[in-house]
């Protein structure tokens, strides 16, 4: 975010802030913002079970092999849109 100007927030979740200043990223990132959101919202909740867990929520029994390639798919997704605006400045 500070490559466009933007002061990062100081919380997990992004996704609010970068649908608010969509306009300042580059086409090609800003028409993808609602689905950066989407990654941003769902990794946050999960960061917090995964880390923690809770008392009817053990991490090592409860997550897959398709949570971890979706984590890391949708990482990749958000890797390639942060280089698509680190190169477009």
């Amino acid at each position: 975010m500070r490559q466009v100007g933007v002061e990062p927030s100081k919380w997990h979740d992004v996704g609010p802030v970068l649908q608010e200043y969509r306009d300042r990223l580059p086409e090609s990132v800003s028409v993808q913002t609602d689905r950066l959101a989407a990654v941003s919202r769902w990794l946050r909740k999960e960061r917090g079970f995964s880390f923690y867990g809770d008392i009817d929520f053990i991490p090592t029994e409860q997550y897959a092999r398709a949570d971890a390639d979706r984590a890391i798919a949708d990482a990749e997704f958000v890797v390639r849109a942060a280089e698509s605006v680190i190169r477009y400045r």
